[in-house]
């Protein structure tokens, strides 16, 4: 049966392909690539082939070169596998010859998506898998959906794909971004909103590694509107002390209406009508408020300048001295129970006694273990942190014990210093340690004891290293699961410290306004009473680094330095108009009453769902509801998915 359907398959691809009607000949793409298949590469859609997988020591060289993309890429693959509902897609990133440098999906799911060719090392370039999403995304340099049979080998028209090119700051293919799904029921209807987020996505890599590639350069950022500045969407130029341009994106180009050779060496003068004194005045080291600027052909846009970039400078106030030897703070200390627990960290620390720090996602618990290393006697040498999440399990022992030089094939002559090296004189955080493999967990409780690691393929080397783990787990429950080691654990565990969600703290204001100045980089920015009552009211579900994330777009786009209650994202401002109704933490949350109650209701039911993913358990939790009277809200309000 399986034969047939090849053949039938191998028939459509040769009719198609030389300019004959059916599946695939309504979009040129895919009967373009049929062609290159059969005429380029020379390959036969019948044929069943195990895919070519890189061998290990080449694919961590092919990851070390694209560590920078790869560490940008893991929050946005992560949270683009969270909006697509996680189950049935697998959300991958390849380098630009098509092999598979990461994958996220769920882990009872991983088997059938390598069984269907997706593996950490995999070639899927077009000239070996055939048309599919990544090699095609690759040749037409353009995001595209491969749907089931519009693939060109037979045995892939299981799978859908959507496909993102990244690009560098100098428009060379840096990645392809793609998420691809094996369930049958898939329609191509249905890829038009997985297209739309996982190009999104994309453009959010590009942006992020293009203001990072150029940290230390002058950058301006504009868009025709000016609550544009900061988004994806904007243009980007770098630019070099004399206002001469480095790098554009794609879209400072259509911005501009140029192409990449038309700006590349030329003065900012030449596109815009400010001249280069004006225009340096008026950059700030994190970027000024978005002011208007004309463009040479009398466009306005509105732009934003930073200069050399700066680290923030934030003092403590008189009345609380600090030790001689304390550094500047990194995190927000004022709720007496975090200063004490700060406090004992430090002493144990300094004993070398094990930190474990737990507490929910984003409630900062690097930026605390970053603290405790500054206010050691260890401050002047290295702190590397490790994800052990966020590493394909294939790949963690040698991020984090190395391996001597001609280990693998293909592999840098040098070798390469693992994390526990790099570390070496100073502190190791391992976070998310609850999700580390349980045959490294091995390993590193020999290297815990014995105070010396052996690199891949090499000999001891002593190493002297203080550990601080940090998790969101309840890892005594992973040790009964037999996941976690329970010696292990109580090794790391010399004291444990769980940091408060903010919701919990009784510093929240005090956060507040010390992440604010940390964004404002030396701006006087205010906000109004309500948006700020607004901002202290919200839940904050993902803690720290989410209200790190809206104050520093509040900050981008704010207008004459000023913070108001309509400037707040929606799930904010309707989580505070919930609460003023009546419906918050510890109530029933039944609105009743005028017709503008329940619209602002079911505004706010539908902007949390959106926010929370229709995980309709956290969205009860947000809102102080039972999952009772959620769906009781949800059957009142007739809201159903589709909506």
């Amino acid at each position: 049966m399986q034969s047939n359907h090849f053949t039938r398959h191998a028939r459509q691809v040769h009719s198609v392909a030389h300019g004959g009607a059916g599946e695939g000949g309504s979009d040129p793409s895919i009967a373009r690539s049929w062609l290159r298949c059969l005429e380029d590469y020379h390959l036969d859609p019948a044929v069943i082939e195990a895919p070519v997988v890189l061998e290990h020591g080449r694919l961590l060289e092919s990851r070390e070169r694209l560590r920078q993309v790869l560490q940008i890429a893991d929050h946005e693959m992560n949270s683009l596998h969270q909006q697509l509902s996680g189950a049935g897609h697998a959300v991958l990133l390849t380098d630009a010859r098509g092999v598979i440098l990461n994958c996220v999906s769920a882990p009872s799911e991983r088997r059938s998506f390598e069984h269907a060719g997706l593996w950490l090392g995999a070639d899927w370039s077009e000239a070996r898998e055939g048309t599919n999403g990544i090699g095609t995304c690759l040749v037409e340099r353009q995001a595209l959906t491969i749907h089931q049979n519009e693939h060109f080998r037979g045995r892939h028209t299981g799978l859908t794909c959507s496909a993102s090119p990244v690009f560098d700051p100098h428009g060379e293919l840096l990645a392809v971004l793609d998420v691809s799904s094996a369930r049958p029921d898939v329609s191509r209807q249905s890829q038009f909103h997985t297209m739309a987020l996982v190009n999104l996505s994309a453009k959010m890599i590009e942006s992020c590694y293009f203001l990072r590639h150029f940290e230390q350069q002058w950058l301006l950022r504009f868009h025709l509107q000016a609550e544009s500045v900061g988004l994806f969407s904007e243009g980007l130029l770098a630019f070099d002390g004399d206002g001469r341009i480095c790098a554009a994106n794609q879209s400072a180009l259509n911005l501009l209406g140029t192409v990449r050779g038309g700006v590349l060496g030329k003065p900012l003068e030449r596109f815009f009508a400010c001249s280069h004194d004006e225009l340096f005045s008026r950059a700030t080291p994190g970027g000024s408020t978005a002011w208007p600027l004309r463009t040479l052909d009398g466009r306005q846009v509105f732009a934003s300048l930073r200069g050399q970039a700066r680290a923030p400078v934030w003092s403590v106030p008189a009345a609380q001295p600090r030790p001689a030897r304390e550094v500047e703070p990194l995190v927000c200390l004022l709720d007496p129970a975090l200063q004490n627990d700060f406090r004992r960290s430090v002493r144990v620390f300094e004993r070398d006694v094990p930190l474990l720090l737990r507490g929910e996602t984003g409630c900062g618990k690097e930026a605390f273990a970053q603290a405790v290393h500054q206010a050691s006697e260890r401050r002047s040498k290295p702190f590397v942190a490790i994800n052990c999440a966020s590493i394909p399990e294939s790949l963690i022992e040698s991020e984090l014990f190395g391996y001597r030089g001609g280990t693998f094939t293909g592999a840098r002559k040098e070798g390469m210093r693992g994390k526990l090296l790099q570390a070496d004189g100073g502190t190791l955080l391992l976070d998310e340690i609850g999700d580390m493999p349980l045959a490294l967990q091995t390993r590193l409780l020999r290297v815990l004891e014995e105070r010396q690691i052996v690199p891949i393929g090499g000999e001891p080397q002593a190493v002297d290293v203080r550990i601080v783990s940090a998790t969101h787990r309840d890892l005594l429950e992973r040790v009964e699961q037999g996941s976690f080691r329970e010696d292990l654990y109580y090794r790391l565990n010399g004291l444990e410290v769980t940091l408060p969600a903010v919701r919990e703290r009784s510093d929240k204001a005090q956060l507040l306004d010390f992440l604010l100045r940390q964004e404002a980089q030396g701006q006087l920015i205010d906000i109004e009473p309500r948006a700020r009552q607004a901002l202290l009211d919200f839940a904050w579900p993902g803690n720290v680094r989410q209200m790190r994330n809206v104050l520093r777009t509040l900050v981008a786009l704010c207008d004459d330095c000023r913070i108001g209650f309509s400037d707040l994202p929606p799930a904010v401002r309707s989580s505070a108009k919930l609460v003023g109704a009546g419906v918050g933490p510890g109530t029933a949350g039944e609105l009743v009453g005028s017709d503008v109650l329940q619209d602002a209701e079911r505004e706010a039911l539908m902007v949390t769902l959106q926010a929370k993913h229709w995980h309709l358990t956290r969205v009860a939790e947000h809102l102080g509801i039972s999952r009772n009277t959620l769906y009781r809200k949800l059957r009142k309000h007739g809201i159903t998915k589709a909506d």
